[in-house]
This record gives C-alpha cells, structure tokens and sequence, in this order.
C-alpha cells in the first residue's frame, strides 16, 4: 500500500518501521514539522523512529515508501543515526500539539487537539493541513462534538500554552512498555513531563518510575506532592522504593516512610539500612517463598501470577514459616524447570537443591556477579546471620547495579554504539 494523501499521527504512534529487506528499524514516535515565516501550515518534514537501546532518529519523509496501519516503511539508502534533537524551528507534532487548548474561528470557540492531520500536494510535499479538536462545553463530565477544522481555522497552535490537559497524548502512550514511556517521558520539556507522569495512575506511574534515571525520578516524585509521592512507592518493589528514597534527604525519607502503609514501609527501612553494593542493598525482599510440604502443583501456580518479573518466577525459595522475609529456616531452592519434570503431588520438601551456598547481606556486589555467572542463575537467595531468608538477588537487579549509574539517562553514550552518520542529503545535520 502506498502513502494516502492524508494520515493522522496519532495513528502512527508505534507503528514499525521497516527497511526495504524487512528488517525492522525502530518504531514511530512522532512527526516533525518545521514552521515557516508565511501563513502557510508547518511543513512534515519527517518522522521521529526510536531504535533498540532507546536511540531516537530522524526518517526524512522523502525516505517513507509506504504508511498502513501496521507499519511504515522505507526505501534504500542509509540511515543517518545520529541521535535526533529537535531545533528552535520545528514542531514535534504530538509532543507540542496534542491535549494543547485552541480557539476554533469563525464563532472564537474554545477546543482541545485531538489530532493532527498531514496532507501531500502534487509536488510531494507534506504539510499539516488539518486538526482533530474536540469542543469545550463548560459543563462537569460532558464531552464536547468532535470537529475536522483547517490548519488557518484554529488559533492558539503556535507559542507556550496557557494550560494544556494529558488526556490524548495517554491515549497515545497508553499501550507503550515501561521502559519505552519511561524513554518518552524524557524527550518531554520538565513541567510537561511531570504533567504526564501525574496523570498516570499509581501502579502504572511506579513501573515508568523504575525505569527513569535518578535524577528524573527524584524530580517527578517531588512534583507528585507527599500524600501522592507515598501512594505511588507503596506500588514500587520494595528494592525500586529504597533506591529512589536514598536518592532522597534522611528527614525527606522519614516523612514519606511514615506516610506509606506501615505493611508496605518496613521492608522498604530495612533495604535502606544496607551499605550499598552488597547484596543486601540490591535484593528483593519478595522472592517466591513456599514451605517444604507445598506442592509442585501449588509452585507452578505461584509462578504463573503474570505479575512476577521473570527472573522472580524462575525459581521458588523454600523457607520454614514464616513466609515472609525473614523467613524461617531456609532450605533451598527448587528452579522452574525441575518443577515441570515433577509429578504435581510432588512435596517441595523432596525436590530441593541446596548445593549452592546462598548470599550474605553483606556480599559485595563483584563476588555476586561471579558466583551468578558461575552457576548460570538468574537468581540467588539471601540469609542473614540465623539462615533465615532476607531476600533474593536476581540478574535484572546486577545489571542495573553493575551497568554507569547513568545508564537509563538519554544523554549517556551508548556502549558499542555505531558512529554518528553524516549529514543526510537534505542536509540536516542532527539527524
């Protein structure tokens, strides 16, 4: 299928992008438009693709063969992947237009986009020509009529809004990964992310938030408000909580942990009282934990839980009650894959390995990382000084602890990155 005359962008938000061989490139994330000194609409200059390891590229819209709703994609040539930075000219259409509140002519009518329609000429050459905004009505909880206007029909597109809402630009991100909203989030100017990132709701907000470099987290949490700041790290893991409170003044600390639930607030004081690198510091205080008269049947189902991070789900923890860290007597562990090989009536008791030696609190986090890699596990338990089972290390938990601690930050090198390629034919130099 060939590229329509009109296409919507906010219908293009996570389409693929693929290359003439069908491999595929990245997805969409915007549109980019760069004003001009006439009345005339902002020229589309191209796409916004964003690459494995969170790159951000610009696709010229003369490289775009085709466009349906299941993907976009290119024609030969090479890619410029230089990381894309948005000049003082230009306009990234979803980021700058969408929820942006408007004045609809002939009748002055107030309106909020929607979204925003690109539009070829004969010569090729795309503009955006048309909006999506929905009506104001002033009444509590009544929507306005939903109206197809002209570019030079609505007011108030260009400049600072007064005020702008959230509700579209979600829509948009609403099917993302936590990651990939996280990496969304931080192309977004500070009171416009922060905006965002209010409106989600908490569980949602916590799993964006463990996915932000630190800095960005500390900002977010502050503008949350503390009643609200507490709500949304009572649905952190516990581990994701600690760290981002450490990032935190001691008496900031203190005011959220009494705010939280007092259920959901202890296993958050005891991980910040670890010295950092150790494996105190790094572990999850919520492993899988049965008891040894469980059944394989009853592990199989805990594991299941489409909650569970994977590297959570791949072993249970056998522990004597109590189930809750600190446990009782630890016994050992049983991997996933010896539970499938296993009758269901199986007691756990019967079927536990306990040849590997399990990690102190106080383990550093080199000596982690080699016994893992020794073993090929993707977790492994922690006791303290009784053997009771305090926690578990898992690989996610290393590689977060192991990679530069600005890792997650968009303006960190990527290691092993391939140069930046040089400038394209229509001569934008950034990508």
């Amino acid at each position: 299928m060939t590229i329509g005359n009109r296409v919507y962008i906010a219908r293009l938000a996570g389409l693929a992008v693929f290359d003439p061989n069908g491999d595929q490139v990245g997805r969409v994330r915007d549109a980019v438009a760069r004003l001009r000194t006439t009345s005339r609409p902002p020229q589309v200059v191209g796409l916004v693709a964003e690459m494995p390891m969170r790159r951000r590229i610009f696709l010229p819209i003369n490289r775009i063969t085709s466009i349906d709703s299941d993907a976009v994609v290119l024609n030969t040539g090479t890619l410029n992947l230089r990381r894309f930075e948005k000049r003082p000219n230009e306009l990234l259409v979803l980021e700058d237009l969408l929820d942006r509140r408007v004045t609809m002519e002939p009748a002055e009518r107030p309106g909020v986009v929607v979204d925003v329609a690109m539009e070829s000429n004969r010569t090729g050459e795309w503009s955006l020509t048309r909006l999506a905004v929905r009506g104001q009505t002033g009444r509590l909880g009544r929507r306005g009529q939903l109206q197809q206007l002209d570019w030079d029909r609505v007011r108030g597109l260009i400049g600072v809004p007064d005020t702008r809402g959230t509700a579209n630009l979600l829509a948009v991100l609403d099917q993302m990964r936590p990651a990939d909203l996280a990496n969304a989030l931080q192309d977004l100017p500070d009171g416009r992310r922060n905006e965002v990132a209010a409106a989600l709701d908490d569980e949602r907000l916590a799993d964006v938030l463990g996915e932000l470099p630190e800095h960005d987290q500390v900002e977010i949490l502050t503008a949350l408000g503390r009643e609200r700041a507490a709500d949304v790290l009572e649905e952190m893991d516990p581990d994701d909580a600690a760290d981002l409170l450490g990032e935190l003044p001691p008496p900031e600390q203190e005011v959220l942990l009494d705010l939280m639930e007092p259920d959901e607030a202890d296993p958050v004081r005891q991980l910040l009282k670890y010295k950092p690198g150790t494996a105190g510091s790094v572990m999850t205080s919520e492993p899988v934990i049965l008891t040894p008269d469980a059944t394989v049947a009853e592990a199989l189902a805990r594991i299941r839980e489409p909650q569970l991070p994977p590297a959570v789900a791949a072993q249970v923890f056998v522990a004597r009650a109590p189930m809750a860290t600190p446990t009782g007597k630890y016994l050992g562990v049983v991997h996933f894959q010896r539970l499938l090989r296993e009758p269901p009536a199986e007691m756990l008791g019967g079927v536990v390995d306990n040849g590997i030696d399990p990690l102190q609190p106080s383990t550093p986090l080199p000596e982690i990382t080699r016994r893992m890699a020794t073993y090929d596990l993707v977790a492994m338990p922690v006791v303290d000084a009784a053997n009771r089972l305090v926690g578990a290390v898992t690989v996610d938990d290393v590689l977060d602890h192991s990679l530069p601690a600005d890792w997650r930050d968009r303006d960190a090198p990527t290691p092993g990155a391939r140069p930046a390629a040089t400038a394209t034919a229509e001569g934008r130099a950034d990508g």
